[in-house]
């Protein structure tokens, strides 16, 4: 591969996702990171707001937003019978607060409408197709959202792309450099081996924040460069 024109993922029609030896790049992952394992499930519906309450803010904001929902409205149906500015105000340290405050009273009411109780817990006996189906009627709830509800709260092989893995499947060539957010998703589902969803997404982000950085990646230090265009491009 020429120092001038690394190979991308978009430049060629015959791009296929099935190409990488992601097996591989899993296994390096996980001799680097360890073998991270998803043992518990949770509540869907608590986990489902908790992503939607993590959009554009950190962790420890997030939680701290989901903590004082939770402490001002005890149960989903409180935070049914509440305003929607009132919702709104009690998240607005998270960031984009009407917003989210618009996206959780519609999902709570829809719920109701639908099956008379403000619950998720069915999903857990879906299918994961099923389940991403049900899922994508919601207003405001989309594939990373959905992604991360099934695989942490439910342990269904569904993959979620964040900032941090977007960028490092598109470096490597896993996805293309052009590439909507659902496309990704879909390719990534199909490409990750049974039993490596929860896994593979973990060590990439871990992956992501200590050596494939935004700028300046150690790509010298990089545990699957050699399975990664841009680092054999920049090496």
């Amino acid at each position: 591969m020429s120092a001038s024109s690394p190979r991308r993922a978009e430049d060629t029609e015959e791009f296929s996702a099935g190409e990488k030896p992601i097996r591989y790049i899993i296994q390096n992952l996980e001799r680097t990171y360890g073998v991270p394992l998803n043992k518990r499930t949770s509540d869907p519906l608590d986990m489902l707001v908790k992503i939607i309450l993590s959009q554009a803010t950190s962790d420890t904001n997030s939680e701290r937003t989901f903590a004082a929902l939770k402490k001002r409205f005890p149960t989903w149906d409180a935070a049914l019978r509440a305003r929607e500015s009132t919702i709104a105000e009690t998240i607005r340290a998270g960031g984009l607060a009407n917003q989210k405050a618009k996206v959780i009273k519609g999902l709570l009411r829809q719920l109701t409408e639908q099956h008379g109780e403000i619950s998720l817990n069915f999903l857990h006996e879906m299918k994961a197709a099923e389940a991403v189906a049900y899922l994508k009627q919601f207003r405001g709830i989309g594939p990373k959202t959905i992604a991360c509800t099934l695989l942490f709260a439910c342990r269904q092989e569904v993959f979620p792309l964040d900032t941090h893995i977007f960028r490092i499947l598109r470096r490597v060539g896993l996805i293309p450099q052009k590439c909507t957010d659902e496309r990704a998703h879909q390719l990534m589902n199909a490409l990750v081996p049974e039993g490596k969803f929860y896994s593979f997404h973990v060590n990439l982000i871990r992956h992501g924040r200590a050596l494939c950085r935004p700028r300046e990646p150690l790509c010298e230090r990089c545990p699957i460069v050699e399975y990664c265009d841009y680092g054999n491009w920049k090496i």
